[in-house]
């Protein structure tokens, strides 16, 4: 196939709440199905609508931004007449490797795979044999799978985000933030802004671009306004970050961390944390929590004016508990992604081989990568 890189963007659309009860994989495995038997295309054509049989793999259900990709994805499928078998892979790469397996056993003909592990090649490259074995195809989406992967198998696609993207607009939004207020939230006034990184998971592009890009991007903007870079909250750590153990992302972890930073790092003490970073939406909103338990980020009052001292909090995602948090003033920006231009593209390429086969055969309007099938859908920015 033969990809070119197109200049129009995929319309972002607006994003669902509801978390909807959907059904975990198949106790029972029975034997293999052939690529004709599964309903895959065989030399007469591509399936039929009513013989598809979509499985969807997700990392984590309890994941919000991942619940609201999941909710996408249903009505998407629904309104073209499919209703998919969904798989929470609870965080659990073998567990989710173990559906994907029942999944086509069970006459599963396209694989939609929101990998747990999808920096380890090892592990998405597997996820890819089993569905070139049977002859079906496999869609990545949202968590970057190597060129290499997707390359490895004519069907084989990708739908996600450009990682380092959101670094650069978060940083962005933090620089220009903090050269419009330096000096309110420059709490101790030694001329330099300290800040704590909820980086989410290691080893996870999104994560790494993110966590390496807000903080470059933002120091860049200071420096060439004539202030110092930022400064990391922890002198002594031996990473600038704060991961999630169980790589979840959760808002929970980084109440944890920030209960246990307040403890020793407060205006009483001329050390607190003055900036908040986290990669998404629900560590930012832990932080909050704690911050508010603290003391801090009370929100504003009828006429705008700040309850109590706000500390700068700025996440990515960009779903409806951080806006009504920026609109409450207890949080101040966020890059948002799309659910539902991520879930579009995915249906997208389902109906692409329904049609006659080919994932990619009708991409236009879309970001596609030049040398690989890999779909981009755009950020935007909350504020």
């Amino acid at each position: 196939m033969k990809f070119k890189k197109l200049s129009a963007l995929l319309l972002s659309g607006a994003m669902c709440l509801s978390i909807a009860a959907c059904s975990g994989g198949g106790e029972t495995t029975p034997a293999p199905t052939t690529p004709a038997e599964s309903g895959a295309p065989t030399e007469s054509g591509a399936p039929a609508a009513s013989d598809l049989n979509v499985a969807v793999f997700y990392y984590n259900y309890s994941d919000a931004f991942i619940s609201n990709v999941r909710n996408e994805m249903d009505a998407q499928f629904e309104a073209i007449g499919i209703t998919p078998s969904n798989y929470d892979g609870n965080t659990n790469q073998g567990t989710q490797m173990d559906q994907v397996n029942t999944a086509i056993a069970n006459g599963a003909n396209v694989l939609v795979v929101n990998a747990v592990e999808a920096s380890a090649d090892e592990t998405t490259q597997s996820i890819v044999d089993a569905a070139q074995t049977a002859g079906i195809p496999v869609i990545f989406f949202n968590r970057e799978v190597s060129d290499d992967v997707v390359n490895s198998y004519e069907l084989a696609a990708f739908v996600g985000t450009d990682p380092a993207e959101a670094g650069h607009m978060q940083g962005e939004l933090i620089g220009n933030y903090l050269v419009e207020n330096y000096d309110a939230v420059d709490l101790n006034g030694d001329g330099v802004i300290s800040y704590v990184m909820f980086k989410g998971q290691e080893n996870n592009p999104e994560a790494e671009y993110r966590t390496q890009y807000s903080v470059e991007d933002a120091n860049a903007i200071l420096e060439e306004a004539g202030h110092p870079a930022l400064s990391y909250y922890d002198s002594a750590a031996s990473t600038q970050y704060l991961v999630d153990p169980n790589g979840s992302w959760s808002a929970a972890a980084a109440q944890d961390y920030m209960t246990t930073i307040l403890s020793a790092y407060s205006e009483a003490n001329g050390n607190m944390v003055e900036l908040v970073i986290a990669n998404n939406d629900d560590m930012g909103l832990g932080a909050i929590t704690a911050l508010q338990t603290a003391g801090y980020n009370q929100g504003v009052d009828e006429n705008g004016e700040p309850l109590s001292t706000n500390i700068p909090v700025f996440t990515v995602d960009g779903l409806q508990g951080i806006v009504d948090a920026i609109n409450a003033g207890t949080a101040t920006g966020a890059v948002g992604q799309s659910a539902s231009g991520l879930a579009s593209a995915v249906v997208t390429l389902v109906q692409n081989y329904q049609a006659d086969g080919d994932l990619m055969s009708n991409t236009e309007g879309m970001n596609v990568d030049e040398t690989v099938a890999k779909i981009r859908v755009p950020y935007t920015t909350v504020s």
